[in-house]
């Protein structure tokens, strides 16, 4: 019996401490988060207001196939569907930050003019009103998605030290905790809400 209340007490410090180590790591790291954070609403308002044919047919053709993939699916594969799609977006462009953080820099650019382009057709379409049901998708989607997008940019400042393996290896366990203790958790969240919704109101 003592054994067991060891363990337990051990794998509920374990949890602990880590998920304390992954917030000091993100306060480390907020001039980064800040940083995407700033791009993909600048690129989001790039979206809002400048539209080429060129590059809404290849958003649209995206959103169709995505509609597509998604059609008829079950509140529970559409909650699992948005959780991996995100989780895929976050831990690509944490992990190939390495390469001077280009990936996620890319990435959150592109993200943001989506959701720019998709604001900006709501709105023509159902009036602005149709915003409100955009902002419970992002509550807790966009954070996880800036946090390590933020960490990946921070990533590939590895490069511009001394010490580049032993920063490269300090940043990578960093970031890993925080994938798993903080973001992973926002995204289940995220796709709950989200999953639940879109299953709700289509």
């Amino acid at each position: 019996m003592k054994k067991k209340r060891v363990i337990k007490k051990n794998k509920g410090n374990f949890l602990l401490n880590n998920y304390r180590k992954s917030w000091q790591y993100i306060k480390e790291s907020k001039r980064f988060i800040w940083a995407v954070t700033a791009l993909f609403f600048f690129s989001a308002i790039i979206g809002f207001l400048f539209q080429p044919p060129s590059i809404i047919t290849l958003i649209s053709g995206y959103i169709n196939d995505v509609l597509a993939k998604t059609q008829g699916m079950s509140s529970l594969n559409l909650i699992l569907f948005i959780f991996f799609n995100n989780m895929k977006v976050g831990f690509m462009g944490l992990l190939y930050g390495f390469l001077l953080g280009i990936f996620p820099i890319l990435s959150i650019f592109v993200n943001g003019y989506v959701v720019g382009y998709v604001s900006s057709y709501a709105i023509s379409s159902t009036g602005v009103i149709s915003l409100l049901n955009l902002l419970p998708h992002g509550i807790f989607e966009l954070p996880a998605i800036f946090i390590s997008l933020g960490m990946g940019v921070k990533f590939g400042t590895f490069l511009f030290y001394k010490e580049k393996m032993k920063k490269f290896n300090e940043f990578f366990i960093n970031s890993m905790r925080v994938f798993v203790f903080v973001v992973l958790p926002l995204l289940v969240v995220a796709a709950i809400i989200e999953g639940i919704l879109i299953y709700f109101l289509k």
